[in-house]
């Protein structure tokens, strides 16, 4: 089981006031009138239109392009190879087949607040601050991302990320970290959850964390620690037995590339990595705008891939993952990646359902998706575009069977008034494990809207005719999202 109303055309009611004035002057020579023009078509009440950002441009606070500095004396800490490698079976996954890429692992060395301020060495940067650096390694692994314990920070602390091996250096303030912790314990997480914050990784073993803080700040007032991490036993962009990335999914799905009439869709679906509990898993979201297209980056996929705040405060997503073109099976250059996390908003299990905030504006030219929460039939054709198994965009194409409803993990058939899911059957590709929460999407006119997410089903190379299930917008919408996306 793989788990705006927008506001009257000003120009409308001038029309109507001109049609009026014309009748009540009539036709001159006693001749019948002529007949008012016919009134436009009213704004459908039924639907939320997409924003396409073009190229507008995007604050990226958290992400900085510069060399990896130089010159630290960096504290460093080494993990042995993990025993059997830490490798992963095909079957090892979160609930409804949601691939795990990374395991979780304890840090001895580092496992309280004493522990890293004992290796801590701090040096002058001659901009008024100083900063220290610790690096972890995790031999053997794909890829690292490291469970910071923030106990304290001082005001003005900044936190980078990086690999000693070279690339990007992620930036983010000590005040968004605090931030990220008080909606943590705000939902009710316990301590040590609430107050752990996720640095990305950087496709190694190693990730290197720096930080920064005011010359006026004691030393003492930063209080850390990693206790765990998670190690990648697969990076999430190479392939490997079973939950491999790039190439990886099932022979019969579809290049997204090779539909440029679903671009803009392709364009509103990020792949999605989570930490739960130190392990790393792969799911799919999909941009929503709201009524006013107000850029407020609400991301929606399933409740079975994130359900609380602890979770949502993890993600990372990585926008355009998709070939560089029509089944070439190279990743596309404009792949970009955020971090930051998100604010979870609503949660359920009924309609399979996560809705929340990115707490960081995801890269230039995304399109924000449009949605419909009116009424759906059978027979309807439906498409989705999707990460199976974290691979690089898919498609998939086919039509809507009946409605549902779904509980512990089975679907049966129901109706409009009690189905909370949509059943649907591909004619073009499937779905798989890492599609789960990805956006359904209808076709009205020449636009496309989200109608819902991804819960899971049968659907398969092997059996292409297994039929998959989503969680029902208008459902979600008419029951909490309509406060956040029309107000």
């Amino acid at each position: 089981m793989k788990v705006h109303q927008m506001a009257r055309i000003v120009w409308l009611a001038a029309a109507t006031a001109a049609a009026v004035a014309m009748a009540s002057c009539g036709g001159g020579g006693g001749g019948t009138a002529e007949a008012p023009p016919p009134a436009p078509t009213p704004t459908p009440t039924d639907r939320i239109e997409p924003y396409d950002t073009g190229d507008i441009a995007a604050k990226h606070a958290m992400i900085v392009a510069r060399a990896v500095p130089t010159g630290r004396d960096i504290a460093r800490v080494v993990l042995g190879p993990m025993a059997g490698g830490g490798l992963l079976a095909k079957s090892e996954t979160l609930g409804a087949n949601v691939p795990r890429i990374g395991v979780a692992r304890d840090v001895p060395a580092l496992v309280g607040v004493s522990d890293l301020s004992a290796l801590m060495r701090w040096t002058s940067t001659g901009r008024g601050t100083r900063a220290a650096a610790f690096s972890v390694t995790s031999e053997g692994a794909r890829g690292v991302r490291l469970g910071v314990l923030v106990r304290e920070l001082p005001s003005g602390a900044v936190l980078r990320f990086y690999a000693q091996a070279g690339g990007a250096v992620m930036e983010v303030s000590g005040q968004e970290v605090m931030a990220s912790i008080e909606r943590n314990l705000q939902a009710g997480a316990l301590d040590e959850a609430a107050r752990t914050y996720w640095s990305p990784d950087f496709g190694g073993p190693e990730t290197t964390v720096e930080v920064e803080i005011p010359a006026a700040a004691a030393v003492s007032s930063v209080k850390l620690a990693v206790p765990r991490l998670s190690h990648y036993v697969v990076s999430p962009d190479e392939a490997h037995e079973g939950i491999g990335k790039v190439g990886e999914s099932g022979s019969c799905e579809v290049d997204v590339m090779c539909k440029p009439e679903f671009m803009s869709q392709s364009r509103s679906v990020a792949r999605m990595l989570f930490v739960r509990d130190a392990n790393t898993y792969l799911c799919t979201g999909t941009l929503l705008n709201d009524i006013g297209a107000s850029r407020t980056p609400y991301l929606l996929s399933a409740n079975h891939c994130i359900s609380n705040q602890v979770e949502a405060s993890s993600l990372t997503t990585d926008w355009f993952y998709r070939s560089s073109a029509c089944n070439s099976g190279v990743v596309g250059a404009d792949t970009q990646r955020r971090i930051g996390g998100a604010t979870l908003l609503h949660a359920t299990a009924a309609t399979d359902t996560a809705f929340m905030r990115l707490n960081v504006a995801p890269p230039a030219g995304v399109v924000y998706a449009g949605s419909y929460y009116g009424n759906l039939t059978a027979g309807q054709t439906l498409a989705g575009v999707h990460h199976p198994k974290g691979d690089l965009q898919k498609f998939s194409s086919g039509t809507m069977v009946r409605f549902s409803m779904c509980a512990n993990g089975t679907c049966f058939s129901s109706d409009a008034s009690d189905g909370t899911y949509l059943t649907v059957g591909w004619q073009q590709g499937v779905t798989e494990g890492g599609s789960s929460g990805s956006g359904l999407f209808h076709t009205l006119g020449d636009k496309r809207y989200v109608v819902g997410q991804l819960f899971g089903g049968a659907s398969s190379c092997q059996t292409p005719a297994g039929l998959d299930h989503y969680g029902r917008f208008d459902v979600a919408y008419r029951n909490a999202l309509k406060q956040w996306l029309n107000p």
